[in-house]
């Protein structure tokens, strides 16, 4: 039982002292990060604005969305609330462009991270080229480790395009 113990003791003290690491390497990280992907499709503008720009419509196509509820305006900016298994998060619409893109901003505080997406969408030969580029603050030292070094920062981005697309190749257009 000792022995038990022990082991036990050893595997807390690792898990803090790792813990203890991942906080003093994130609190040295930059706070503030910028990050763009894009997505080039065979689909017209006006039509990945109004896939992307829907976001009551995303739970269909977003992988992990559970759903989207949509709170109206204040001082004429839409707002919306994704809930997800593991939370939600509260937008606005800074900006809108029919058919050439919009801005969202996180307007919860208590996240841990907050920032800014903003979605361009140009036209291309042979359909449309989206890009997304996130505007991030981490404030949490441990998350902000781990999406430096585990998960990355671009991760929401690419899951978002690679559900995007899978979406777009299987609408008629």
């Amino acid at each position: 039982m000792t022995r038990l113990m022990l082991a036990a003791g050893a595997v807390v003290l690792l898990l803090i002292l790792v813990a203890a690491a991942a906080a003093l390497i994130g609190a040295f990280l930059p706070r503030g990060h910028v990050v763009s992907r894009s997505l080039t499709v065979q689909a017209p503008p006006d039509v990945v604005y109004r896939a992307v720009r829907d976001v009551g419509a995303s739970p269909a196509w977003r992988t992990g969305l559970a759903r989207v509820e949509l709170l109206g305006e204040v001082e004429g900016r839409p707002r919306f609330r994704e809930v997800e298994k593991h939370g939600s998060v509260t937008y606005e619409v800074l900006a809108d462009e029919p058919g050439r893109g919009f801005v969202t901003q996180i307007l919860d505080r208590d996240l841990g991270y907050s920032g800014s997406w903003e979605w361009v969408i140009v036209p291309e030969t042979s359909g449309s080229r989206l890009t997304i580029t996130e505007h991030g603050e981490v404030t949490n030292v441990l998350f902000r480790f781990m999406s430096r070094f585990v998960f990355g920062h671009a991760k929401t981005i690419d899951d978002y395009l690679a559900a995007l697309d899978a979406y777009l190749q299987g609408r008629s257009h």
